[in-house]
C-alpha cells in the first residue's frame, strides 16, 4: 500500500509539474499573442494618423527634414498638359497637387498655342489652393456665322440665341429678321439663322427697336408706323399681322412681373447687407449664371462687415476691397462672403464718338446714346423684407418700372436688364468664374476677382458688341474685314 501511495504521489507529481509547465507554456503563448495584438494596434492606429496628417499636409519630408503644416497646391488647366512654374522654376505639369510650406507663391502656367497664366496664390497650412486655369488660345480661329450683311443685333435673355436683321439677302424674300441658335451645330448645313419675319420697306425694320420677352420665346417690334409681337417658332408675314400698340403696354407690365419674380427668387438667397447695398449704394447690379455672385458698380462709399455669412475653409485669398469707391465695380460671392474690386468705370463721354445701327438719323444720334449712359439697370426686387410678393392683379401699377416715355427708352431699358453688353462695361463669363470686357478696342477676360487679364482679341469690330457662346467656347462679335464689305457676325473660337 505504502508503494502504491508513493507511486499514486510521484504520479501525481509529475502530472502537476506537466499540468503547470503547460500553464506556463500558455500564457506565455497567449501574454505574446496579446502583446503582439496590442502592439499591431498601436502601430496601425499610429501609422494611419501619421498617414492622415501626411494627406492634410501636417508634415512631409523634403531635403530641409521634416517640414510641419504644409498646404496643398492643386493646379489645374483647361486644356490640360500645361507646364507649371512657381517663383519661375519649373515644377511640374498640370493636372497635379503640390505640397507646399504655407506661403504666397507665382505661379505660372504655360502651354504652346495659349496666352499665359499668371497669378500669386497663397497657400495655406492643411488647406488646398485650387488654380483652374484657363488657358485662352492666343492666335484664336474666326469663322463667319452670317454672309449677308446684318443690323439691329439683340442677343436673348437667356443667352441661347442672338436675333438681327438683314436687308441684303439674295432675294427680296429672305429678307427681314432671323434668330440664330447658338446652342446648335452652327457648321451643319441643317442649321444656322432661321428667318421669322419678312421685311416690310415702310416700316424701317433696320433702326426698330426690338424688346425679347424674359422666356425668350418671343419679342417685340417697335417701328416706326406698326408694333408686332413676334414667335421664334415659325416665319411670319408682317403684313398680316396685327399691331399691338394699344396693347404693347400690358404686355410688357406682363413681362416686368415675370422678370421681378425670378429676381427676388434668386436675390432672396443673398445676405440682407449685401442686398441693402444693391438697393441703396449701387447701379447696374447683374446676378452671376450660377446665381452665386453679384457684379455690381458701387454709387457711394460704404464699408462692409466682416463675416457677414460663416467663413469657410480654403475660400479665395486675393485681397478684397471692403471699403466701397463711387464709380467702382466689384464682384461679391455670397457663398466665400469675398468682395473684389475688378476695374473702375470708364469714361463714357467716348460713346458719343461711336455709330449707332438703332439710331434714327444723324441728328439724334448724340441725344439717343446720351440716354444709353443715362440709362442704368435698376432693382426690380427690392421688397424683400416683404413676405409676400407683388403681382400684377393686386399691383398693377408697379409694374412699369422698365417702361420710358419713349420706345428708344423702353427697349434700352429691358436690353440693359438682360445684360451688360448694351452698357458697354463688363458682362459675366458662362462659367460664372470669369468676366468679359472691352478695354482700348480689345477684348479680354478677367477672373472674377480681378485677376489674370488676358487679351483674347485685338482686331475690328462693331459698336464694342461682343457676346459669349452658352457654354463659353466661343464669342459672338460683329465686323467687317473689309471697307466695301457690310458687317456680319462672326466668332472667335476660345479653345
Amino acid at each position: 500500500m505504502d508503494l502504491f501511495k508513493r507511486t499514486k504521489s510521484i504520479e501525481t507529481s509529475n502530472m502537476s509539474n506537466k499540468a503547470k509547465k503547460f500553464l506556463n507554456r500558455l500564457l506565455k503563448i497567449l501574454g505574446s499573442r496579446v502583446v503582439y495584438t496590442l502592439l499591431s494596434i498601436v502601430i496601425i492606429a499610429l501609422g494611419s494618423y501619421l498617414a492622415i496628417q501626411y494627406a492634410r499636409g501636417s508634415w512631409r519630408v523634403t531635403n530641409k527634414g521634416i517640414v510641419a503644416n504644409t498646404g496643398l497646391l492643386n493646379v489645374n488647366s483647361f486644356p490640360t498638359g500645361a507646364q507649371v512654374f512657381i517663383d519661375d522654376k519649373l515644377i511640374t505639369a498640370t493636372d497635379d497637387t503640390i505640397y507646399l510650406e504655407p506661403d504666397t507663391y507665382q505661379v505660372k502656367i504655360i502651354k504652346e498655342g495659349y496666352s499665359p497664366w499668371y497669378k500669386a496664390l497663397t497657400v495655406q497650412s492643411e488647406l488646398v489652393t485650387q488654380s483652374n486655369a484657363l488657358l485662352f488660345p492666343s492666335a484664336p480661329s474666326i469663322t463667319p456665322l452670317t454672309f449677308t450683311g446684318i443690323d439691329n443685333v439683340n442677343p436673348s435673355p437667356d443667352g441661347q440665341k442672338v436675333l438681327f436683321f438683314t436687308n441684303q439677302a439674295s432675294s427680296q424674300l429672305k429678307n427681314g429678321f432671323y434668330v440664330l441658335d447658338l446652342n446648335s451645330n452652327f457648321l451643319s448645313l441643317q442649321s444656322g439663322p432661321k428667318q421669322v419675319t419678312d421685311n416690310l420697306e415702310d416700316l424701317d425694320l433696320m433702326n426698330a427697336q426690338i424688346i425679347w420677352a424674359p422666356d425668350s420665346t418671343e419679342f417685340i417690334i417697335l417701328a416706326k408706323n406698326k408694333e408686332f409681337l413676334v414667335s421664334i417658332d415659325k416665319k411670319i408675314n408682317l403684313s398680316e399681322q396685327k399691331d399691338i400698340s394699344f396693347q404693347k403696354k400690358d404686355i410688357l407690365a406682363q413681362w416686368e412681373e415675370e422678370i421681378y419674380l425670378r429676381e427676388r427668387q434668386f436675390l432672396a438667397k443673398f445676405p440682407k447687407e449685401i442686398l441693402e447695398l444693391t438697393k441703396n449704394s449701387a447701379k447696374n447690379v447683374y446676378l452671376s449664371p450660377d446665381k452665386k455672385r453679384l457684379l455690381y458698380t458701387a454709387t457711394a462709399s460704404v464699408t462692409l462687415a466682416e463675416d457677414i455669412v460663416p467663413p469657410v475653409p480654403a475660400t479665395n485669398t486675393q485681397a478684397e476691397a471692403r471699403t466701397l469707391e463711387p464709380g467702382a465695380i466689384y464682384v461679391y460671392d455670397r457663398e466665400e462672403d469675398k468682395n473684389f474690386k475688378v476695374a473702375t468705370v470708364a469714361a463714357l463721354p467716348d460713346l458719343l464718338n461711336q455709330t449707332d445701327s438703332n439710331a434714327t438719323d444723324t441728328a439724334t444720334l448724340n441725344d439717343e446714346v446720351a440716354d444709353k449712359i443715362n440709362t442704368e439697370k435698376i432693382i426690380l426686387a427690392d421688397d424683400l423684407e416683404e413676405a409676400v410678393a407683388k403681382s400684377l392683379e393686386a399691383s398693377p401699377t408697379a409694374f412699369n418700372r422698365l417702361q420710358r416715355a419713349d420706345n428708344f427708352s423702353t427697349a434700352l431699358s429691358f436690353a440693359n436688364y438682360y445684360t451688360a453688353a448694351q452698357l458697354n462695361t463688363i458682362q459675366w463669363f458662362p462659367d460664372s468664374k470669369h468676366l468679359l470686357f472691352v478695354e482700348e478696342g480689345k477684348i479680354k477676360i478677367m477672373e472674377y476677382d480681378g485677376q489674370n487679364k488676358t487679351t483674347v482679341y485685338s482686331g475690328p469690330f462693331a459698336n464694342n458688341f461682343v457676346y459669349p457662346w452658352p457654354d463659353g467656347s466661343k464669342l459672338v462679335i460683329k465686323t467687317s474685314f473689309s471697307p466695301d464689305s457690310p458687317n456680319n457676325l462672326y466668332v472667335i473660337d476660345l479653345k
